[in-house]
């Protein structure tokens, strides 16, 4: 089984978690942490808006910030194979996050993440906008984390109304 874990600041050590609890022993694992590279887009536009007119030098964020940027990707990802107790591949990328979970799951059988939406309700709030993407997209199969202890079923919301009658 190959099996792809997406690694979120937030909710990386419920998913790892739960990756060791599920995950067979001779899975072949691989952690991926994604960067959303229009964060570094905007800090060298505000750069450019600041200081005037764009100097000259390669496009794309300054160097410092893309260096901080990968070293804490680097140490998130060496944290999250240390809890994690066993051997993974750590892969690093960067571009629109749910479009690079895509594509890193294309050649997986199985791919864990955590829900990133309400945590205290059930429902479809539960996941973010990028989390239900990757959940409608995925090319494979998923195990869905709740990063806490999921909420009790009331929390469900309310079914909708029956539509009013149509005129004849």
């Amino acid at each position: 089984m190959r099996a792809l874990v997406w690694i979120v600041e937030d909710t990386w050590e419920a998913t790892i978690a739960e990756a060791a609890r599920f995950l067979p022993a001779d899975a072949d694992i691989t952690l991926l942490h994604v960067a959303a590279a229009e964060v570094e887009e905007i800090a060298a536009g505000a750069q450019h808006g600041l200081l005037g007119r764009r100097r000259p030098g390669p496009p794309g964020p300054p160097p410092a910030l893309r260096a901080i940027s990968e070293q804490a990707a680097r140490e998130l990802l060496a944290d999250a194979r240390a809890r994690l107790g066993r051997d993974a591949e750590l892969r690093a990328r960067r571009g629109r996050i749910e479009r690079e979970v895509i594509q890193a799951a294309e050649d997986a059988d199985l791919l864990v993440l955590a829900r990133d939406g309400d945590h205290a309700h059930l429902g479809p709030r539960s996941l973010g906008p990028q989390a239900r993407f990757v959940v409608d997209h995925a090319p494979c199969r998923l195990l869905l984390v709740w990063p806490e202890t999921p909420p009790d079923v009331s929390t469900i919301p309310p079914a909708p109304h029956d539509p009013p009658p149509q005129p004849r």
